[in-house]
């Protein structure tokens, strides 16, 4: 990029980082201030005035007058908002709804005002400021990123549903995006393979000097992506062709199927030098390997946090030694925090951008759980985080456990470390136990393969989930305990959209069945009655992090499914 880009860059979030400065100073001042600007802005909204915003003076009377809830609560209200009806939960109207898995079928439609979107924005360059900071050389070159659709739909009224990232994209002025290794048309290509193919074709005929995306596994994909399919990206590189026929895009897109062909084309050109120079690394490394073909690139930004940390671990092989930076705590509900360092999941709490609440991990599910602010958090401590912000989401439970790592000035240090409550993810999936629940009640309607009990532990190494199942009654044999993985695999991707695209992308592996001998239900329960447990009290988990040694020896038979053709991984794409 040039000095005179990276200037502009530079000076567009200095007045974001000079506010973000002074507020980490006082947080306690900070996050006062901005509930009651919040407070002010909403009261006249229906939620406000259900809940007197008016009335309210500061962070306790709020905890008291609003309940926390998570997304379900909110449901009837965002319903009502999406139906066109004013001033629901927020003064301004939503220009679009960022949509992401819900703990039902129904997805979960966040609504986006202009003062929201501005202040993400905002967020953003603060990270970027502290990447030119420290990597001033990192944009020297093309940067490449991932993104999804930022239209996927539309509601009754008309607005857009679909991706935050990708409407952030689409706003990143033209001078900054001509600089962007790929244009936004290739987000749009529904087909997974597809897409990371025509991603690394247009790629690899520039110099990417940074590379960010939230999920590692998205950039170990592309690097599956290069090694398998070298001689055809080299082929298409060198004769200035796209390599694969005109790709069909996601449903629902804004861009037309012509649009975004001519915008893929106007990059296609004869690049017979850059394709030798690829040829070379092909030849002398077996395979295109993207840290030989971009010997330029300084930053991987991805997740470093959770299971995504793991992941992130395994770029090096790819993508050699560069220094890696944390996105930060995002999700479609918000932006969180802001790393400032390498090889850190810990970011600082934006203060100044939101307001944030928390409730120590081993108080949750309280009666009334402790409820502390900002400044009351204590270091090494790991809490749930609950956030008011301006897209109308108050006291929101983001069902999101973080850990406290030091502090920057006043304010903590947060890192991600996983799902809380009734939830598992790998690569950012974000399975609820309803929707576990309803997948194996799905597959036993569907094979007659009746269950006992059953439990899900996530393989991270893997990329995959084990499922442990109790058959009641006869053993299982091959063929039916395929069919109820099968089963199990294709409710998951209906009730989950997010599982469905890891899955369609290969980005997650089919789950694998285990079949359990008759009795390891009841004998774990014993087990856990033995250290203490209260029977009365007892849950079975049907969600565990790993394995207990003592269920890996009660394991009778493990059935895993065959990679799936391309036909079947596009049929799990399931349309917004």
């Amino acid at each position: 990029m040039t000095s005179l880009l990276k200037t502009g860059l530079w000076l567009g979030a200095w007045r974001h980082h000079a506010r973000f400065q002074r507020a980490t100073e006082c947080p306690e001042l900070a996050q006062a201030a901005v509930l009651q600007a919040l407070l002010a802005r909403n009261a006249g909204t229906a939620f406000g005035r259900a809940h007197g915003f008016a009335r309210i003076a500061g962070p306790a009377e709020y905890a008291r007058r609003v309940p926390m809830r998570d997304f379900e609560g909110f449901r009837p209200w965002v319903e009502r908002t999406v139906a066109g009806e004013a001033r629901v939960l927020t003064a301004e109207a939503p220009t679009m709804f960022a949509t992401t898995s819900g703990t039902t079928g129904q997805p979960k439609l966040i609504p986006v005002t202009p003062t929201w979107a501005a202040q993400m924005a905002g967020l953003m360059r603060l990270w970027m400021f502290g990447v030119l900071r420290d990597h001033p050389d990192c944009f020297d070159h093309d940067a490449l990123t991932l993104v999804s659709p930022a239209v996927e739909g539309r509601t009754p009224a008309g607005l857009p549903v679909g991706a935050l990232s990708g409407a952030a994209y689409q706003r990143i002025p033209w001078l900054v995006r001509r600089h962007y290794a790929m244009p936004y048309a290739v987000h749009l290509i529904r087909d997974p393979d597809t897409r990371y193919f025509v991603a690394m074709r247009l790629a690899l005929a520039r110099s990417v000097s940074v590379i960010g995306t939230p999920n590692a596994t998205s950039l170990i994909r592309l690097a599956e992506t290069a090694a398998a399919r070298s001689e055809a990206l080299i082929r298409a590189v060198h004769d200035g062709t796209l390599g694969v026929a005109p790709p069909e895009l996601s449903p629902g897109s804004e861009v037309s199927p012509a649009e975004a062909i001519r915008a893929l084309r106007v990059r296609l050109r004869p690049e017979r030098a850059r394709a030798r120079a690829l040829a070379r690394v092909a030849e002398t490394h077996g395979a295109l390997v993207p840290r030989h073909c971009w010997p330029e690139l300084r930053l991987v930004a991805c997740w470093l946090g959770g299971t995504a940390g793991i992941h992130a671990r395994r770029l090096a092989d790819h993508y050699g030694e560069v220094p890696l930076r944390d996105l930060g705590l995002i999700a479609s509900e918000g932006r969180m925090t802001i790393p400032l360092e390498d090889a850190s999941a810990a970011g600082v709490l934006a203060v100044h951008a939101g307001f944030y609440e928390f409730v120590p991990e081993d108080r949750i599910e309280d009666r009334t759980p402790p409820v502390l602010l900002a400044h009351e958090l204590l270091d090494g401590h790991r809490y749930y985080v609950i956030l008011s912000g301006d897209n109308g989401l108050y006291r929101y439970d983001i069902n999101d456990i973080v850990q406290v790592q030091g502090f920057h000035r006043r304010t903590p240090r947060l890192a991600f470390v996983r799902k809380g409550r009734d939830m598992v993810s790998i690569t950012g999936e974000k399975l609820h136990l309803n929707q576990i629940q309803a997948a194996v009640r799905e597959a036993e309607d569907e094979t007659r393969l009746p269950v006992w009990q059953f439990r899900l532990i996530p393989d991270v190494e893997a990329c995959c989930y084990d499922l442990l199942i109790e058959p009641h009654g006869s053993p299982v044999d091959d063929p039916v305990g395929r069919a109820f993985l099968c089963a199990f695999d294709r409710a998951l991707a209906r009730l989950n959209v997010e599982y469905a695209a890891k899955r369609a992308s290969r980005r997650l592996g089919p789950p694998r069945l285990h079949a359990m001998r008759p009795g390891w239900s009841e004998r774990r329960c014993r087990a856990d009655f033995e250290r203490g447990t209260r029977e009365v009290q007892y849950k079975w988990a049907v969600i565990r992090l790993e394995w207990d040694e003592a269920s890996r020896a009660e394991v009778e038979r493990r059935m895993e499914l065959p990679a799936p053709s391309a036909a079947e991984r596009y049929s799990m794409m399931i349309p917004a």
